[in-house]
């Protein structure tokens, strides 16, 4: 129960109330920020808010705090309508000693906040295990201080950036020479946290309204030790933990089955848990009969007859395993540690085990792919169909974005990738696989929002009431670049953010900001990948 003078908080998420109460990172916030007596917490959703403080809607001077989530790149300029709703001023530089610290994290902001940094007073970077408890505490120390002076507080916290007291620098053509602090005082960079404790994360709502209705998320890993080299999910959360089974995991799904018989096991590759077997082999005790359990996408090579046998045991009727390519040149080149063997492996154990489908997910536009690789993803799946008869395949396909932090960060989106959408659907539909493609159109947005810098801010702003359309973006885009011609912070041209190739010397947008590898080692693993093209040498030469 919040004690007198707790900090007024409100944690939104930029999306409907059975999507945010379905993301685990949100409701671990939220319940971080809840369990304090030192802060009232409200939640905030598109279409739903719990009470507001003092009983007065839409006052963003009754707020201490407005915090965001973030978690896909195309979710982003709800900020805007969030903030808005609020009465909160959309611009940091706006705001005044009565108006709240609007915060965020999450992935994307962790990645790279620079888009959307002049929107935010504060990013956290990393996990929020560690994070919180001191943005709050440090928060608490200066609450009655002018603004001014509680940013530069914040600023001293391990992992918080404050984007109002760093600015960026350009050349006379445009070009981004670095993003530095304003004050003497400020830390240059700004480091990532990472949480190493034994324990990692659980639902604490479990509702029907969910996406996943009345579902209990246990987390069973956190990143993954494979290293994809296009894969945020692994780069950006290294180093690969795991809980224990005994003081972990196993307290954490009996919690949640006190309350319900749906188990979710999450990760972005459970099956590498060290004590993954031990685990299924406790959930299939005929107590837990009536429980139905569901794991997010595995590792194809970890795929047993064993692991089949007990999801469809429990209630599961698919796997989900992660190819990126048919082509075993092209896993090379992404590291996918996965030959073509262990994929028809994994679809038989599959249907020996009892499960009915398999769905394999894709990618088409990696960098040195050609169109010969996508045909080999394409004749893959039809060898599958008529190797496993009777197991139902789907084939969830995107283009490559690039992220911040990945050894890829240096590519661009490849305009090519359209085309092979269609190529995969011509060769899969009219044989009964059933194809699931992400829209090139919106990967083009999703790079734009991924790898551009500050400059971008206002063109989001400018695409707000319309920014659920390629062409509003495109519009809001053009106007901004009209309007700031001469302006030594136009945005760069439209190209050379999403499928320009760009040079190592390059200053990135979040250079400033340290991800869990450094560059040179990023640059490395990008020399390892390219080395698999035909075309290593001509690839090469920008990747010392």
């Amino acid at each position: 129960m919040p004690q007198a003078g707790a900090l007024r908080a409100v944690l939104a998420f930029p999306s409907t109330y059975s999507v945010g109460i379905t993301s685990l990172g949100y409701q671990v916030v939220w319940a971080s920020l809840a369990q304090r007596c030192d802060v009232d917490v409200r939640r905030l959703f598109t279409d739903r808010s719990d009470p507001p403080h003092g009983g007065q809607r839409g006052r963003g001077a009754n707020l201490d705090l407005f915090g965001l989530s973030l978690s896909w790149e195309l979710d982003g300029p709800v900020l805007l309508d969030l903030l808005e709703q609020q009465r909160i001023p959309i611009w940091a530089a706006e705001r005044g000693d009565a108006d709240p610290i609007v915060f965020g994290g999450g992935p994307v902001l962790t990645a790279n906040p620079e888009p959307l940094a002049p929107f935010l007073d504060a990013v956290l970077l990393g996990d929020g295990e560690l994070l919180l408890p001191a943005f709050v505490e440090a928060l608490q120390e200066c609450r009655q201080a002018p603004r001014a002076q509680r940013l530069r507080r914040l600023a001293q916290v391990p992992g918080v950036y404050v984007p109002g007291l760093y600015a960026p620098r350009y050349s006379g053509e445009g070009q981004l020479l670095g993003v530095e602090p304003t004050e003497p005082d400020i830390p240059a960079t700004v480091a990532k946290q990472t949480w190493r404790g034994n324990t990692l994360s659980h639902s604490t709502v479990i509702t029907p309204e969910a996406a996943w209705p009345s579902i209990h998320m246990v987390e069973v890993v956190r990143s993954c030790p494979e290293l994809c080299r296009f894969c945020l999910a692994s780069y950006l959360t290294l180093p690969f933990r795991t809980p224990s089974l005994d003081d972990g995991l196993i307290p954490a799904v009996e919690k949640g089955l006190a309350a319900t018989e749906r188990l979710g096991l999450l990760g972005a590759s459970v099956t590498q848990h060290p004590q993954f077997a031990d685990l299924l082999t406790w959930l299939d005790q005929d107590r837990f009969d009536g429980t139905r359990v569901s794991v997010s996408s595995v590792r194809a090579a970890t795929v047993t007859p064993e692991l089949g046998r007990i999801l469809a045991k429990r209630g599961s009727k698919s796997l989900t395993i992660a190819i990126e390519s048919g082509s075993e040149r092209m896993r090379q080149v992404v590291n996918k540690k996965l030959a073509t063997e262990e994929i028809y492996a994994a679809a038989r154990y599959a249907r020996e085990g009892g499960l009915t489908g398999l769905k394999l997910y894709g990618m088409v536009g990696l960098p040195t792919e050609e169109e010969a690789d996508v045909e080999a993803t394409a004749e893959l799946l039809l060898a599958l169909k008529k190797a496993t008869p009777g197991l139902r395949l789907s084939l969830g396909v995107s283009t490559f974005v690039p992220k911040a932090h990945t050894p890829f960060q240096w590519q661009g989106v490849r305009p090519e990738a359209e085309k092979r959408l269609k190529l995969l659907a011509r060769r899969l539909k009219p044989k009964g696989i059933e194809l699931r493609p992400e829209s090139y159109g919106w990967s083009v947005i999703q790079a734009l929002l991924s790898r551009s810098d500050r400059r971008l801010a206002p063109v989001i702003a400018a695409a707000r009431g319309q920014h659920n359309s390629l062409g509003g973006w495109k519009q809001a885009y053009r106007a901004v670049l009209e309007a700031s011609q001469g302006d030594p912070e136009t945005p760069p041209p439209w190209e050379a953010v999403i499928h320009s190739t760009w040079s190592p010397e390059q200053v990135l947008p979040w250079q400033h900001l340290d991800g869990p590898l450094p560059v040179k080692t990023l640059q490395q693993h990008a020399a390892d990948a390219l080395q698999h093209s035909p075309n290593s040498v001509l690839l090469l030469k920008n990747h010392p």
